[in-house]
This record gives C-alpha cells, structure tokens and sequence, in this order.
C-alpha cells in the first residue's frame, strides 16, 4: 500500500497472478509499495507468505509483524532502481569479512574462531572459488583480487528480491560469506548465525550476560532468519 494504513479496513486477503508476477489484495484493492509501486513478487509462494502476515493482523496494522511485507517494499522501492550500487555495498562486506579478523589473544578464543571459521573460509575458496586471507589482530587485511572480483560477481548475479534478502544478511552477521553460506543452504540458518555470533558469546561467557545485549540478539536473530526464508522463497 502506499503508505502504512493504522487500522485494519478490508476483510478478505487474496493472492492475484499478474502478467509480471503476483501480487497481493486487501479486498478489491492491490497492494501497493510505501513508493506507490505496484506490489508484484516473482513467486506465488512470497505471494502467500505476504497475504498471510496482512490476514494475521487484527485490530491494528503493526509493520514490525510484516518482515516478509517489509522486504519486498525495500525490494521494489529501494534495491530495483539502484541494483548495482546496492550490490557493491553488499559485496564491499569481503573487505572485511568477520570470519577474517581474528583474535591475538586469549588462545581459548582463537582456537574458538578457528573452530567456527576456518571451515567457512575452506568453503569460500571452494565454493566460491574466492580463497580468502586471515588476519589476526587489527591489522587490516588485503584480500587476493580474483575473490574479491569473484564474490562481487556472485552478488550481483542475484535478483533484486534475492539481493534484498541477502543484504540483510550480510548486514546482520556481519560476514558476506556467511550470507552466501546462508543464501545457497550450506548450513542450517541456526548453525551459521551462532557463527556469527562467536565474539558476543565469548564476551557474555566472560563477564556475564547484559539483558539489553540479549533482548538485541533475539532482534537481529529474528530478523536473520526471516531474511534466510525470504531468500529462501525467491529462488
């Protein structure tokens, strides 16, 4: 819709094959992006999963209860008239990949990130063809060339409802490997945002847990995994 409406009005939620796709409407009346784009998804099941957060909404439209809503609006307003730009912002994540930065100290949590990590870095040059180098400490870390081109191209090669997803990926772990890992089902979503997390857990471990931390992790871990299951319908 263009715009958020506050207060439920329609009764009825259907899903509308279009000729560019599928779409969604409350009653009569076909969804429209906060942009006023016409609201149309590439498969019918992102179509469903759409229709079903409007139909759970009650009293009150609540956005925060949309993600899949959500997505697709940024899909449509955001990444499909600048494609390429957000796809260099996404890849520049290889830069500076989490899996790359490594402790100095204390030994038990470089044998932590070599555990967690070294896999991922291992699936990235074989996977992906793009090796990656480590670093440990702060010293910034020069990534080979050819990876970097490599894992760029990968990202751009995705629609832009696939690159939505993934950006939100990225954006949470922090590692665009794990956002690729997550993107082609290399792990389950679980195991890869407990990777990603590897640093918070030693932190809490060590000086105890911080509600306010933990009532944070909850968001960025619901919203991971809605971004893996919305990827998840694009394909």
């Amino acid at each position: 819709m263009s715009g958020w409406t506050k207060k439920r009005f329609w009764q009825d939620v259907t899903v509308v094959q279009t000729t560019a796709g599928f779409t969604v409407h409350l009653d009569d009346r076909a969804l429209k992006t906060p942009a006023k784009a016409d609201f149309i998804v590439p498969k019918r099941s992102l179509a469903d999963a759409v229709a079903t957060e409007w139909q759970a909404q009650v009293d009150v439209v609540k956005p925060d209860e949309m993600p899949f809503t959500r997505t697709v609006n940024s899909a449509l307003d955001k990444v499909a008239p600048a494609h390429s730009h957000v796809a260099d912002l996404v890849a520049d994540y290889a830069g500076f990949d989490l899996i790359c930065y490594r402790a100095e100290t204390p030994q038990a949590l470089i044998d932590r990130q070599a555990v967690a990590w070294d896999p991922l870095v291992s699936w990235s040059a074989r996977a992906l063809l793009a090796p990656l180098n480590v670093s440990f400490g702060l010293m910034p870390v020069v990534q080979p060339a050819d990876s970097l081109a490599r894992l760029r191209r990968h990202v751009h090669a995705m629609s832009t409802f696939q690159l939505a997803a993934l950006h939100d990926l990225v954006a949470l772990s922090g590692s665009l490997v794990i956002g690729l890992a997550a993107a082609r089902n290399h792990l389950e979503v679980e195991d890869l945002w407990n990777l990603s997390r590897v640093d918070e857990s030693w932190q809490a471990e060590q000086w105890g847990d911080d509600e306010t931390a933990i009532a944070e992790a909850g968001i960025k871990r619901e919203a991971f995994f809605c971004a893996h299951s919305f990827f998840d319908l694009c394909k």
